[in-house]
C-alpha cells in the first residue's frame, strides 16, 4: 500500500465522512438518504454514524457480522465517490438497492430485477475503463440475490440493466437535439432484451472492478412505494446469504 493510500485509510473520507471501523464489509446501496434508514431497521442495532451531503451511512449487523448502509446520491459519479472511499476503509462487498424503469413487457410495477451487468450508457465509468469494458456484477453475489428473491417468494427476473447519465433524456427523448439517436439506442437496449434502466449500476460495477471489490445490484421495477419495503427486505436477505457462503468458503475477511 502507498503511503497516500496508508493515510486515507487512517483518515475519515472526505464525503461519506466516515473512517475505519465505522462500515462493515458489506455495504447496501440505496440512492435516497432517506431509505438508508428503512433499510437499516432489517439489520441488528443499526445506527446511524454519518451524514454529509448525498452520503448518509448507517452501520448495524446480520448474524454477528457488520453490514452498513450508505446512500449514494443519484447518478455515477456520486456512486463512484461512495464506492471509493468506503473501499478506503475496509469495505468490499456492494449492493446497489434502487428503483427503476422497466424495458421489458413481460416486467410488471412492483417486479424485482437482480442485476447481472449493465450498458454503459453513461460517462463515469469511462474515467476508469474503455467502453469496452463489460459492466458485470460479482456472481456470488448475484446467485445470493436470486435466492432471497426465490426465498422470499416475490415476482423477479434477472439480467441486464442499462445505466444512462441523464434522467429527462430517457422521459422525454422528443424534446431533445438528438431525439433520434436516443429513440433508437431505445429500441435497440430493448430489442437486446435489456431489462431496466437506472443510473448507477454500470459505474458502481466498473468502479468496483478496478478496485477488486465485488458488486451487484437489486432494482424496483418502478417507483411502487408499496414494494419498496419488499425490496428492502430481499436485499437484506441477499446479504445474509452471501455473508453465510463467504463463512462457508472461509472468507471471513476483506478481499
Amino acid at each position: 500500500m502507498s503511503v497516500s493510500a496508508e493515510r486515507a485509510a487512517l483518515e475519515k473520507q472526505y464525503h461519506i465522512e466516515c473512517g475505519p471501523g465505522d462500515v462493515g464489509r458489506y455495504v447496501l446501496l440505496p440512492g435516497d438518504p432517506g431509505r438508508v434508514p428503512v433499510i437499516a431497521a432489517f439489520l441488528d442495532d443499526a445506527r446511524k454514524i454519518a451524514e454529509h451531503r448525498e452520503y448518509t451511512t448507517y452501520t448495524g449487523s446480520l448474524d454477528g457480522v457488520p453490514v452498513s448502509v450508505t446512500s449514494t446520491g443519484i447518478g455515477g459519479p456520486s456512486t463512484a465517490i461512495a464506492v471509493e472511499e468506503l473501499a478506503a476503509i475496509g469495505a468490499d462487498t456492494f449492493i446497489r438497492v434502487g428503483t427503476s424503469g422497466l424495458m421489458q413487457p413481460e416486467i410488471q410495477s412492483g417486479d424485482l430485477v437482480v442485476v447481472t451487468g449493465a450498458v454503459r450508457d453513461e460517462g463515469t465509468a469511462s474515467h476508469y475503463m474503455p467502453m469496452a469494458f463489460p459492466a458485470i456484477a460479482d456472481l456470488d453475489v448475484v446467485d445470493c440475490l436470486r435466492a432471497a428473491c426465490l426465498a422470499r417468494g416475490v415476482r423477479f427476473h434477472v439480467g441486464l440493466s442499462h445505466s444512462k447519465d441523464a434522467f429527462y433524456a430517457e422521459l422525454t427523448p422528443q424534446r431533445m437535439p438528438i431525439a433520434d439517436t436516443l429513440m433508437k439506442n431505445w429500441e435497440a437496449w430493448v430489442a437486446g432484451g435489456v431489462l431496466c434502466s437506472e443510473m448507477e449500476a454500470a459505474a458502481l460495477c466498473v468502479v468496483s472492478s478496478v478496485l477488486g471489490k465485488r458488486a451487484g445490484g437489486i432494482m424496483l421495477a418502478l417507483n411502487a412505494e408499496a414494494s419498496v419495503a419488499e425490496l428492502c427486505a430481499t436485499a437484506v436477505e441477499g446479504v445474509r446469504r452471501l455473508i453465510a457462503l463467504d463463512s462457508a468458503a472461509g472468507r471471513g475477511g476483506a478481499r
